[in-house]
C-alpha cells in the first residue's frame, strides 16, 4: 500500500511517501511561504521526485494537530480533495503521536511540546512506546504544565522532549527537572512518522468528511471575536 502523508502543523511542515509501511522519500517544506502558496504543488513535486503518480496512491494521511491554526485548515483540506478526488481514505494523525513515534525508545516517557505561543505550549505525556498516553493533552505554560505532570514524572526514570516547544522553554524544563530530562535539539519532519502510523494502523482510516482538527484550545480568532463581542455596549 502506497500512502502519502502530509504536516502541516508548523510553518515549514513536512510530506511523505510510504510503501508497505516503509517511509522511500521524505521533505520538509518551505516554510518562507504559506501552506496556501504551496499546496497541492509540494505533493505533487514529491511525487515527482519518488517517480510515483498521483493515481497510484492507496491512502493518505494528515497531521490534525495541534500546531498553526491556519496551517492545520489548509493541510486537512488539502489532502480530503485528493482523497475525495480518488475515493480513497484519510488517516487522521495528532501531532502529539508523531512526535511520540519519532521519539520513542525502551526506557524513558516521551514529552511532546508544541510552542502554543502566548506563553504556553501545547503538552502530551507518553509511555516509552511511544503510544500509551500517560497524561493527555493541554494548553498551559511550561511551569504549570510540569506542576501537572509531577507526579507522573517522579514514576519515570526519565524523559524525553521533543518539539519546537521543547527548545524554546529549554530553560524552564532545566529548572525543574535538572538531568533527569534530555532535550532534542531539533524539530523533526513529521510526514514520515505521520506515513508509518498510518501503515501500523489501517483501521484508523476514515472518509475524508471525518478528518477535524485537533486545537486542544480554541483558535486565537475565536477568543479575539468573543473579546470584542464582551466589549460590546448594548443598544437601547
Amino acid at each position: 500500500m502506497r500512502i502519502l502523508a502530509l504536516d502541516t502543523s508548523t510553518a515549514a511542515g513536512s510530506a511523505a511517501l510510504a510503501e508497505d509501511g516503509r517511509v522511500t522519500i521524505a521533505r520538509a517544506g518551505d516554510g518562507s511561504r504559506t501552506h496556501g502558496e504551496r499546496l497541492p504543488l509540494e505533493l505533487m513535486a514529491l511525487l515527482g521526485e519518488a517517480h510515483v503518480p498521483l493515481a497510484a496512491i492507496d491512502r493518505f494521511a494528515v497531521a490534525i494537530g495541534p500546531g498553526s491554526f491556519t496551517g492545520l485548515r489548509v493541510g486537512i483540506a488539502t489532502i480530503q480533495g485528493l482523497a475525495f478526488a480518488k475515493h480513497a481514505l484519510v488517516v487522521p494523525v495528532s501531532t502529539f503521536e508523531a512526535l511520540a513515534w519519532r521519539a520513542k525508545d525502551k526506557t524513558t516517557a516521551i514529552a511532546a511540546w508544541i510552542d502554543a505561543h502566548r506563553g504556553e505550549v501545547f503538552a502530551s505525556l507518553f509511555a516509552p512506546d511511544g503510544t500509551a498516553v500517560l497524561q493527555p493533552p493541554s494548553s498551559l505554560t511550561p511551569e504549570k504544565t510540569l506542576e501537572a505532570w509531577r507526579q507522573a514524572l517522579a514514576a519515570c526514570p526519565g524523559v524525553r522532549f521533543t518539539g519546537d516547544g521543547a527548545i524554546k522553554y529549554e530553560i524552564a524544563i532545566r529548572q525543574a527537572l535538572g538531568e533527569g530530562a534530555s532535550i532534542e535539539a531539533e524539530t523533526p519532519i513529521l510526514a514520515g512518522a505521520i506515513a508509518e502510523i498510518a501503515a501500523a494502523d489501517p483501521s484508523r482510516a476514515v472518509r475524508p468528511h471525518a478528518v477535524v482538527p485537533l486545537y486542544v484550545r480554541r483558535p486565537d480568532a475565536e477568543l479575539a471575536r468573543d473579546r470584542r463581542r464582551a466589549l460590546e455596549i448594548p443598544q437601547e
